[in-house]
């Protein structure tokens, strides 16, 4: 009587070529290395040259071979900037804040809501209505200036901050946005369950579809108040008026001489582009992730 033992199963293993090919593909190369540094460098360099001639007398700035050393006027010169009574920019960076807060939270508000009906509630005409928003996006402002300007006029809002506010408070792209997250984030059993429960579409809205659109949200709401921060146009169009302006105008009025002042100019852009670094070193983290997510669902 013979006797046979039984091994237990294999499981197959991946050639060691294929392996290989795979440690191959996530290692990054000396050229990939020299291209993200050289990216890095040339990110960085207009910051940096920035500072240096914010930090410097303005013979210096237009000397010839420029500095490429930060100097020592830095403060000076930021001094002079905010007590300049032409440009305003203490006030300019109150009513942007103002400004590009206010359409910040309006826009993911407004935007989460309409994109959660877009996605998730039936209708009549919802879809000729996101057509209709997609539309409005394909249209640049330039061609709706003249019209815009001529109701900011008979609601008497020229050289107000609600005629650079109400017009941009919301957009079809945050529209958009969420309503393509929305489709991906919220499952329909979840709004099921919330509907048996007895809530209301606003406390769906608000307890449910909310908190999973989170990472989206945070993403939108940095997205927009960059934007707002460094607008430039509109403002110019509808702020005539030198004693209300935002950043933007603000740092326009500091190249209005003859000759230019640049180290004040760079020292104003400078102040201006603070707070948009700040906003990113705290919230960046909160950007990526979203986009990251919004990926890995999609």
């Amino acid at each position: 009587m013979t006797t046979t033992t039984l091994r237990p199963p294999t499981r197959p293993t991946a050639p060691a070529k294929a392996t290989h090919q795979a440690e191959r593909l996530w290692k990054a190369s000396p050229l990939t290395w020299f291209g993200l540094v050289l990216g890095v460098i040339l990110s960085l360099f207009p910051f940096y040259w920035m500072i240096v001639i914010a930090s410097r007398t303005n013979d210096a700035a237009n000397s010839w071979p420029p500095p490429f050393l930060p100097g020592g006027k830095l403060g000076e010169n930021i001094e002079r900037v905010l007590a300049n009574g032409d440009a305003n920019v203490v006030k300019g960076l109150m009513n942007s804040f103002l400004v590009s807060g206010t359409i910040t939270i309006a826009t993911v508000f407004f935007g989460s809501l309409a994109g959660f009906a877009f996605a998730k509630l039936r209708f009549r005409g919802k879809n000729a209505l996101l057509l209709i928003i997609l539309a409005s996006m394909m249209v640049p402002i330039q061609l709706g200036v003249l019209p815009l300007y001529i109701l900011m006029a008979k609601l008497d809002w020229l050289n107000t901050m609600p005629s650079v506010t109400v017009p941009f408070l919301i957009g079809g792209f945050g529209i958009f946005m969420m309503r393509q997250y929305a489709e991906q984030a919220v499952p329909n059993e979840l709004i099921e369950a919330a509907r048996v429960d007895g809530c209301s579409t606003w406390k769906v809205y608000w307890h449910v579809v909310m908190p999973a659109l989170r990472p989206a949200a945070a993403v939108l709401g940095l997205l927009t108040f960059m934007e707002q921060w460094n607008q430039f146009f509109w403002p110019f169009v509808v702020l005539a008026d030198p004693s209300n302006p935002t950043v933007q105008i603000s740092l326009r009025s500091l190249n209005t001489a003859y000759f230019a002042d640049n180290s004040q100019i760079f020292a104003g852009t400078l102040i201006a582009t603070l707070p948009l670094f700040i906003v990113f070193v705290l919230f960046g983290r909160q950007i990526i992730g979203g986009i990251m997510e919004g990926a890995v669902k999609s």
